[in-house]
């Protein structure tokens, strides 16, 4: 298995083997502490091989600079049905983060795993941004 794309964005969607993925970031600025982010998503393109037919088992977490989730993560499963005769096959993830709840400034970590094993981390940097008087 390979990801060929793990990124957190404005907004993405997933239609007919295509992944859109809109204002892909790696900073949320905000005024002040603590903040809710409204809305964002996360997109996951994974490729397969032909031997890893069947289910798989994913999560995605967000954890602050203690390894504390800052939210739930988000878990679930997928198959991967291979036409005969193909070597490799692809799947689309897209998780919507409504109210995204951010205590503290720092650097933050978007997570995921695969069949239980780690497979990449993303940084998420918090900033508070400077009001002007």
């Amino acid at each position: 298995m390979q990801v060929e794309v793990f990124a957190i964005c404005d907004a993405a969607t997933s239609e007919n083997g295509k992944l859109n993925i809109l204002g892909a970031f790696d900073t949320i600025w905000v005024r002040q502490f603590p903040a809710v982010y409204p809305h964002c998503s996360v997109a996951v393109k994974m490729r397969f091989d032909a031997i890893e037919n069947g289910e798989h088992a994913i999560v995605t977490r967000i954890i602050d600079e203690d390894g504390k989730n800052v939210l739930p993560p988000a878990t679930g499963s997928f198959t991967i049905n291979m036409p005969e005769n193909q070597r490799s096959a692809s799947t689309d993830i897209v998780l919507n983060i409504q109210g995204l709840n951010l205590a503290k400034p720092g650097e933050y970590a978007l997570e995921l795993a695969v069949d239980s094993r780690s497979e990449l981390s993303l940084p998420l940097f918090i900033r508070q941004a400077q009001v002007k008087p």
